[in-house]
């Protein structure tokens, strides 16, 4: 494996416990998305979420807000649905009630990066806007300042190898160049069949994996081995 010129970081199960976002971020969004749903409905922005929101049937925030929790229930990974849990958690991280999980060792890790000039993105199936509060109002304060780029379903689906190809066209490297992380063996195995660099995160509370060929890091420090 040569050195990459640029990482991409999941993170869910690679720079975040899956625990925090199963067990803080999406019973915060289930509480109140009924609520919000009901005093935002006609917010532009909330509208426009809704219209991507499962096949874009709902005609009010009832029904909206049945649709989302459904997709949840069924760990959908929705557009719509995670524009609208984004909104949710933006107002949680201001007022104080949510901080975003890191692991102990990405605040060093992306230091690191940064030093060395080798920038770092984000490619996770939250919103765009929901990866920059989780990062900005993390419990190791805002690592945003460490973050080049941000990338979500909007590029596509994340078991798709067109995705990682978007993504490395996007900051201008040929897919080789690009190391990605994840937990997840069909993201792996996507980002491989593109070309890219593949490292899996082995982290305390993901579930277990079963064999494979991929590289194995235990902590992003471990990236910088052949950075």
């Amino acid at each position: 494996m040569s050195a990459p010129a640029a990482v991409l970081l999941d993170i869910e199960g690679t720079t975040t416990s899956i625990s925090f976002v199963y067990d803080a971020l999406f019973p915060f969004a289930r509480a109140r998305m009924r609520a919000f749903l009901a005093e935002r409905f006609d917010d532009p922005g909330v509208r426009a979420d809704v219209a991507r929101l499962g096949d874009g049937s709902a005609r009010d925030a009832d029904e909206a807000a049945t649709i989302a929790l459904a997709l949840m229930d069924a760990d959908v990974k929705d557009t719509g649905l995670k524009g609208l849990q984004g909104r949710i958690w933006a107002d949680g991280y201001a007022s104080g009630e949510l901080r975003g999980h890191v692991f102990a060792d990405v605040p060093t890790a992306l230091r690191e990066f940064a030093q060395r000039q080798i920038p770092v993105h984000i490619y996770s199936s939250g919103s765009v806007a929901a990866q920059k509060l989780l990062f900005g109002a993390s419990e190791a304060g805002d690592l945003t300042p460490l973050l080049h780029g941000y990338f979500d379903t909007t590029t596509g689906p994340k078991k798709d190898a067109e995705s990682y190809r978007a993504i490395a066209a996007a900051v201008g490297l040929p897919p080789t160049a690009l190391l990605f992380a994840t937990d997840n063996l069909d993201e792996a195995r996507a980002a491989r069949h593109a070309g890219l660099q593949v490292a899996v995160s082995v982290r305390p509370g993901n579930p277990p994996l079963p064999p494979h060929d991929f590289r194995v890091v235990r902590t992003l420090d471990e990236l910088l081995d052949e950075a």
